[in-house]
């Protein structure tokens, strides 16, 4: 049985899992109480961040290498295409810069929009952070012009690795996409194993609840 401690990031694997049809269980982890307090996720992972994962005897952190590895290891998987289709470059780049590009710099801009002290909150880091997320974003914007997902005609890994950090930027602050990237999303959403993975994903919901009342 796979488990995964923890949801934020690890709702991409959640969904990548509810794609696969592979069992799993979701593991809590309450960040807001210290993980200091949780000694068996703190053995699975002394950083103490999520998400992380056990397969076996294998633990894992990083929501994409984990991406990587469940489909390396419980693959083959049409959401991953084989490096020698012509839609495997634009995978593997969307599927890295879902994270690389867009989740990481929008989560800084969060923090700074919803931690830091009101004085800091327009910080010169926050505005770097969120250029990066929109010229990344453009990239995206440019990609779904030629086809419907990130890879081309297929829903792939790369799609969950996206839709994951433009819903972020529109929870956490109120970022406002497009209407390319609009459908997209509501593309991707629409998808049985997304639902699943909302209903799996307790604190996801009520965190995408608060948002839509905001």
């Amino acid at each position: 049985m796979i488990t995964i401690f923890g949801e934020g990031r690890g709702f991409r694997v959640v969904w990548l899992l509810e794609e696969m049809g592979l069992a799993y269980r979701l593991r809590p982890v309450d960040l807001l109480a210290g993980v200091e307090n949780d000694p068996e996720f703190m053995a699975i992972n002394p950083a103490g961040f999520i998400p992380a994962i056990r397969d076996g005897d294998v633990t894992m952190v990083e929501s994409i290498a984990i991406m990587e590895y469940l489909m390396a290891r419980h693959g083959p998987t049409p959401l991953a295409p084989d490096p020698r289709d012509s839609a495997f470059p634009a995978y593997q780049q969307f599927l890295h810069l879902g994270e690389a590009g867009l989740a990481a710099s929008i989560y800084f801009v969060s923090g700074a929009r919803n931690i830091a002290p009101e004085a800091e909150r327009n910080n010169w880091s926050a505005r770097q952070a969120l250029n990066v997320f929109e010229t990344r974003l453009s990239l995206v914007t440019r990609q779904l012009a030629r086809s419907p997902y990130l890879a081309g005609d297929t829903f792939t890994a790369a799609d969950i690795s996206v839709t994951y950090a433009l819903e972020l930027a529109q929870r956490n602050v109120g970022f406002v996409l497009g209407e390319v990237e609009q459908a997209y999303v509501a593309r991707t959403t629409g998808r049985d194993a997304y639902k699943r993975t909302m209903e799996a994903c307790h604190a996801t919901r009520a965190w995408a609840a608060e948002a839509a009342r905001r």
